[in-house]
């Protein structure tokens, strides 16, 4: 339980999930540098910029909270969980508290994102308002259908990276869109690398995700097709001179498969959370080589 300040702040720490906000940059990134790269340094406002990367920030952690919380209340989070403790499910924080925290950061989310309505048009409260709903429907209904892998591909590529740059833009490409699904793409084998973990767990708990439906051995394959299919979508880059993203991503391809073969070598335990750190860290290094060679190019 919370004991002092200093256990106290290391709970919620944990609870808020670091490593997962790669996944929660890396769109906005992207956005970003393709809305710097089509309309120059002129057009470009930081403040839009800054509200972006923060309501990403917010809603993930948003999120993991709804996560830690509900997985515990639903009995998903028990003594047999292989992945990293869960606040809740350890008591490190109450769920009154949780309750709390839920409130709090849903608030300060739409709070930070309310002022992007000057930037995007009023459109953007029924973006926020979505986001939002999905956060609290993704761990209490839908992940328990298996449609966890394509709210991936909606809020953390098509969503986030088609907003980001229609706020500085005012259009979308079909290239944006391009770029949005290939950056869904790359953040789902976070996703999947979790399940395929937790396969078992799932399916005792009647959690039917993507992995359980496909089998142990189809997941682990999804896992590295996903990565590839990112890199042959991103190609769409080159559609509009921006060559360099097209070339600087197969270095991600790279370490996505070094990565794939030790997965495939540990097959189930605990062990597979060290392949859960190294796929957020090569969703960051996506990011930043497509980032970089879009600003450059």
């Amino acid at each position: 339980m919370e004991t002092d300040t200093m256990s106290r702040t290391k709970a919620w720490l944990l609870a808020s999930r670091p490593k997962t906000l790669a996944g929660a940059s890396v769109p906005v990134m992207i956005g970003l540098s393709l809305a710097y790269a089509d309309g120059g340094a002129d057009r470009f406002s930081v403040i839009p910029a800054v509200l972006c990367m923060l309501f990403a920030f917010i809603m993930q952690i948003d999120a993991n909270f709804i996560n830690d919380y509900f997985d515990y209340v639903k009995g998903t989070d028990d003594e047999t969980r292989l992945g990293p403790k869960r606040a809740c499910a350890m008591g490190w924080v109450s769920t009154k508290a949780m309750k709390r925290a839920i409130a709090l950061t849903t608030l300060t989310g739409c709070i930070v994102g309310l002022p992007l309505i000057f930037f995007g048009g009023v459109e953007m409260i029924l973006i926020g308002i979505i986001c939002v709903v999905f956060s609290f429907l993704y761990t209490t209904h839908l992940s328990y259908m298996g449609m966890g892998d394509i709210l991936v591909l909606v809020f953390f590529g098509l969503v986030p990276v088609s907003v980001t740059y229609y706020i500085q833009i005012g259009t979308v490409s079909a290239e944006v869109i391009a770029a949005s699904i290939a950056c869904g793409l790359v953040i789902d084998t976070l996703l999947i690398i979790n399940n395929f973990r937790d396969i078992d767990n799932d399916r005792h708990a009647g959690k039917n995700t993507l992995i359980v439906r496909l089998g142990h051995k189809a997941g682990g394959r999804l896992y590295f097709i996903s990565g590839i299919a990112a890199y042959i979508i991103g190609i769409a880059f080159a559609a509009n001179n921006h060559v360099l993203a097209t070339i600087t991503p197969i270095i991600y391809i790279a370490l996505h498969y070094k990565t794939y073969r030790k997965m495939i070598r540990i097959g189930r335990g605990r062990e597979l959370n060290m392949i859960l750190g190294e796929t957020a860290r090569n969703i960051f290094i996506y990011g930043i080589l497509v980032a970089v060679a879009l600003i450059i190019n």
